[in-house]
């Protein structure tokens, strides 16, 4: 199939993960080669909006919700959210349409007629899905790609016997309202004691004191996006759904979504391999970091791991194990922004040497979220 004869609609374009992606797609001239079709699904017949390098195949913006006008296109690329996927994709596929689905949101995740792409680690599944004619393409979860993308290679190898995770997720993952509310909690709790750290006689105590007494006040409207909890100065330990049995529906993601993406477990009728994790939301910004610890089925000499990532694909970086490395590699200020998976922290446990400890970050909104949704595009083409 040739790019430069599909036609493709993009929905959610405007939002965050939406303008991330039209960032890339227009960095990497992706629009140079396609019909490009805007969606929306509350300005329809506005005119389209200009992005560099894109040629409008209709400069007016067409109805999210208007199933016909979605039936034309060939690929439809949604970054428009959960309740739209819910709305509009049952209605479109028994209209008949026999188009590619590239979703950035978890709906279709883990439907057995889907795959989540993310191809610098799982291009073989892709592939054999696409000569099988799977037409679902869905981004994975964010800390889970960002994970993959930067220890991937010990997946591929099939040496994880078990791996347990503890995350520290960016505001970003709760969407741009989240990124918001931490910043102002932040403009508050300084505000509150400005006038002590202006004094260098001031105790510290006493404007720890104001601090905490500030974020306990803090208004329902000044938490809403976060339950009710201040994530200023704060840190949260459970990130999305209870499930009921001791874990957030965000801890369970890492096992199943992990395993999906390496095309393993019931539905390609393999044995999954297990994953744990504990997840807390932390007051950074847009990148999710993690701290891994692995059981190997064998052991392997840390040579030979540092090579294994280091080769793995070419956004990864391997930091060394050195205080002044980390400090400077492997922090959301160095990472947000860029296309950069550090892996460092990289050691034998003492447990065994079969134990291996490693720590990794990646930002949220392009490997976790826009990248693998362009690069689906490009397979598309290539097929």
């Amino acid at each position: 199939m040739s790019l430069s004869k599909l036609s493709v609609g993009l929905v959610g374009w405007r939002g965050m993960v939406g303008s991330v992606l039209m960032q890339r797609m227009s960095a990497e001239r992706d629009f140079d080669a396609i019909e490009t079709t805007f969606f929306s699904t509350s300005s329809a017949g506005k005119p389209a909006p200009k992005i560099e390098g894109c040629k409008v195949f209709d400069p007016i913006l067409k109805d999210g919700n208007d199933i016909t006008a979605l039936k034309a296109m060939d690929v439809i690329i949604t970054c428009q959210g959960g309740d739209y996927t819910k709305a509009v994709y049952a209605p479109l596929r028994a209209a008949g349409w026999n188009g590619h689905w590239i979703d950035a949101s978890k709906i279709l995740r883990m439907d057995d007629d889907a795959i989540i792409i993310l191809d610098p680690v799982n291009m073989p599944v892709i592939q054999t899905a696409l000569a099988k004619g799977v037409k679902n393409w869905i981004g994975g979860n964010c800390t889970v790609s960002c994970m993959l993308m930067g220890v991937g290679a010990l997946y591929k190898a099939g040496l994880v016997e078990w791996m347990q995770t503890s995350t520290y997720q960016a505001a970003s993952g709760g969407g741009a309202p989240n990124m918001r509310e931490l910043l102002t909690q932040y403009g508050s709790l300084y505000a509150e004691v400005k006038d002590l750290l202006d004094d260098p006689a001031s105790a510290i105590l006493e404007i720890d004191r104001k601090v905490t007494a500030k974020q306990r006040a803090f208004s329902p409207a000044e938490t809403a996006n976060f339950r009710g909890v201040p994530l200023g100065g704060n840190l949260i330990p459970w990130i999305d759904a209870d499930r009921g049995d001791g874990t957030s529906l965000e801890e369970w993601k890492g096992g199943a979504e992990t395993n999906k993406i390496m095309g393993w477990g019931k539905q390609f009728g393999t044995t999954e391999v297990p994953i744990d994790s504990t997840c807390v939301r932390v007051g950074s910004m847009r990148c999710h970091s993690q701290s891994l610890t692995f059981k190997l089925k064998k052991d392997v000499p840390l040579a030979d791991i540092e090579d294994m990532i280091k080769n793995d694909n070419e956004w990864v970086k391997y930091v060394p194990n050195e205080r002044v490395a980390t400090e400077q590699n492997l922090t959301a200020a160095n990472v947000a922004g860029t296309m950069t998976i550090p892996v460092g922290r990289v050691r034998k446990l003492a447990m065994g040497p079969q134990y291996l400890g490693a720590f990794t970050i990646g930002d949220q909104l392009l490997w976790g979220a826009a990248e693998p949704l362009r690069r689906m595009l490009r397979i598309i083409q290539a097929a």
